[in-house]
């Protein structure tokens, strides 16, 4: 069931607050016009008919797997997925020779890899021929530098675009579509609302996913800033050693500036 609603590209209504929100054109992705703007290289790709292969370098939640899929839509390619950290030499081998086909048939394929420098340099050069050939366009999504992470090989076949952090601006429209889906506002006062868009740090899943917390909360006063801190707090044990550690530190962040009338601004709340 799940893949009918994909294809149909609606997503169920128990789908997470982040699925719910995926942009569903190119032109509904915030925070990366340098790249799908007027004139930007991507824009460009797609306005000319083709696609080259490409690496999408950026932060988590900044849309690289958004943007890929949307790219194959815009260009009428099939799209494939794929994860470096699930598939082995097998699932490589069955992606390419299914690619094989469609292109016999007339149809070209999108292989979208994700966290591709998690392959190692003898399956990154095993890209190469089908890249060369044309049997698919590659893009490859990484949160690492593709100079040291990626062969050069495989780098002179393909262009690296990077993404932005999302800015305060961007993380604010997310939420502003969230609370038109939720047809309600979150409840937070201005400062919370900004101590919320400082804890995303540029991450546009991570504050979807804290939003949907708090849009579960029961009615009642707006949370301020400390009571936004409680909240993540209790919250806290629910995520992995990393996330903890990043709201844990987000709450120092909170305390330090809970007096004052705004957060940090958009370098996030590593910037207290």
């Amino acid at each position: 069931m799940t893949d009918l609603f994909e294809a149909s590209g609606v997503h169920p209504p128990d789908a997470p607050l982040a699925d719910r929100l995926r942009p569903r054109s190119l032109e509904e992705v915030v925070g990366q016009d340098h790249l799908l703007g007027e004139g930007g290289p991507i824009r460009r790709m797609i306005e000319a008919g083709r696609l080259g292969s490409m690496i999408l370098w950026g932060p988590p939640g900044t849309g690289k797997t958004t943007i890929a899929r949307l790219l194959a839509q815009a260009a009428g390619y099939q799209f494939q997925q794929i994860s470096a950290v699930f598939s082995g030499v097998a699932d490589l081998k069955k992606a390419f020779e299914t690619a094989r086909g469609r292109r016999a048939a007339g149809q070209s394929t999108l292989l979208f890899v994700d966290e591709i420098h998690r392959f190692n340099r003898a399956q990154q050069d095993g890209f190469l021929p089908f890249v060369e050939e044309g049997i698919v366009t590659l893009v490859g999504a990484t949160t690492e530098n593709p100079s040291f992470e990626l062969n050069g090989a495989l780098l002179s076949r393909s262009q690296v675009f990077v993404l932005k952090r999302l800015d305060d601006e961007a993380l604010g429209q997310l939420l502003t579509r969230a609370e038109a889906q939720e047809e309600k506002d979150l409840p937070l006062t201005p400062e919370a609302r900004h101590a919320l868009l400082a804890l995303a740090d540029g991450d546009g899943r991570y504050l979807l996913t804290m939003s949907e917390v708090l849009f579960g909360l029961a009615g009642g006063e707006p949370l301020d800033v400390q009571a936004l801190a409680g909240t993540l707090q209790k919250r806290a044990p629910a995520y992995d050693k990393v996330e903890k550690s990043t709201i844990t530190s987000y709450l120092h962040c909170i305390n330090r500036f809970a007096d004052r009338t705004r957060m940090p601004p958009s370098t996030g709340w590593r910037g207290c």
